[in-house]
């Protein structure tokens, strides 16, 4: 595997690194992860694709753009690979409204189905996709038998509009995913919060998707604001620093769902997932130790089954996390560096939900308020 990685920002365009006998005109996958505006600004399709004429170009707008150890903002990164033994097919589906989210995932899985389906990326639409829906679906179609990971575009603390788009400068409602096949790619992946919970744990019993009416039968957002204290006062916005806690089931692994935005007439509460009645919810609080800690577990889980020293590392970490976090948000990248290596080439974004399974062999998953990592080499 061999990599290129630049970075456009203050209206240049420069190398931020290089592997050896790296050939643009060989490259067979691009990934380019931007600032909403700037992306909207720059446009740089073309430009990219004059310089990789073979390549699979994949755009996103992100919540924050992660190079190296590195992170920015209003920038836009370039990670061009080589795959040297194993071959690429991206397909980009359009969406316009979440109800079509699980239909979808099919499709998306059936387009990239093959006997030699080694690993399947997503970057999805961030606005109108239910990530539970289309990450079920796929996971589902492939029996579960092939890792998907991934993220959905953000638009920073802005919420207004994702961009996404695969060979074109990136538009609202698109999804694609990004199909790796061969037996000569590894991968690994983990996902880890970090977050606290606090209080008891209690039932979701009325919902509708990803809108929450009530918990235990009353109204969630007034319980919310109950717990939340003199914080509550700060709302929507302190909704990033107290997300929830999710069981579907008395089984299941928790998930961690940010709340996307608050309805002061009905009470109710919309989330980046999705809440389905009869689930089990416990309220969380950032402790900032925990989850740059949680970085580091996700990287270790990410290398727990593996042989094999990463050549490449994608994190996608989430927008709640880098606002929590402040000044001290490189450290989370910054840990993972250090676990990786110096030789591992990292690129990646903040996102408005990661895709991952939490521990290898899990089945996916979409999550909020984690940092996910997955790591690819080649025999």
């Amino acid at each position: 595997m061999k990599i290129h990685q630049s970075l456009y920002t203050q209206q240049n365009w420069q190398t931020c690194s290089e592997t050896a006998d790296f050939s643009a005109d060989k490259a067979q996958l691009v990934l380019v992860f931007g600032e909403r505006k700037s992306l909207e600004q720059v446009k740089p399709y073309n430009y990219l694709r004059s310089i990789y004429p073979s390549a699979d170009i994949v755009i996103n707008s992100t919540a924050g753009e992660i190079c190296c150890d590195k992170i920015y903002d209003e920038a836009i990164t370039v990670t061009a690979i080589e795959l040297e033994k194993t071959a690429v097919r991206a397909k980009q589906i359009e969406i316009s409204t979440y109800t079509e989210s699980f239909a979808l995932g099919e499709q998306l899985a059936q387009a990239l189905s093959d006997d030699n389906l080694a690993a399947i990326f997503v970057i999805s639409d961030g606005s109108y996709v239910n990530g539970s829906d289309l990450t079920m679906a796929m996971g589902q179609y492939l029996n579960h038998q092939v890792p998907i990971t991934g993220g959905l575009a953000g638009d920073a603390a802005r919420f207004e509009k994702t961009l996404v788009g695969l060979n074109q400068d990136p538009t609202i409602g698109k999804v694609v995913g990004i199909g790796f096949y061969g037996d000569s790619l590894k991968i690994g992946y983990g996902s880890k919060g970090g977050w606290d919970v606090f209080g008891p744990e209690r039932e979701v019993t009325s919902s509708k998707y990803n809108v929450l009416y009530q918990i235990d039968s009353t109204k969630a957002l007034d319980l919310y604001k109950e717990y939340l204290g003199k914080y509550a006062a700060n709302l929507p916005a302190a909704a990033l620093l107290f997300p929830l806690s999710i069981r579907a089931t008395q089984d299941s692994q928790p998930l961690v769902r940010t709340i996307l935005g608050i309805d002061e007439k009905e009470k109710s509460m919309t989330f980046a997932g999705e809440m389905p009645e009869k689930a089990l919810v416990r309220f969380m609080t950032a402790n900032l130790d925990r989850l740059i800690d949680a970085s580091a577990t996700a990287t270790h889980h990410s290398l727990a089954k593996l042989d094999f020293k990463p050549e490449l590392a994608i994190l996608v970490s989430c927008v709640g996390r880098k606002l929590v976090l402040g000044q001290r948000t490189e450290e989370e990248v910054e840990v993972a560096q250090e676990i990786l290596g110096a030789d591992t080439v990292i690129t990646g974004f903040y996102s408005y939900g990661e895709i991952s399974p939490t521990h290898p062999n899990d089945r996916c998953e979409l999550h909020n308020q984690t940092m996910t990592v997955t790591v690819l080499s080649e025999n």
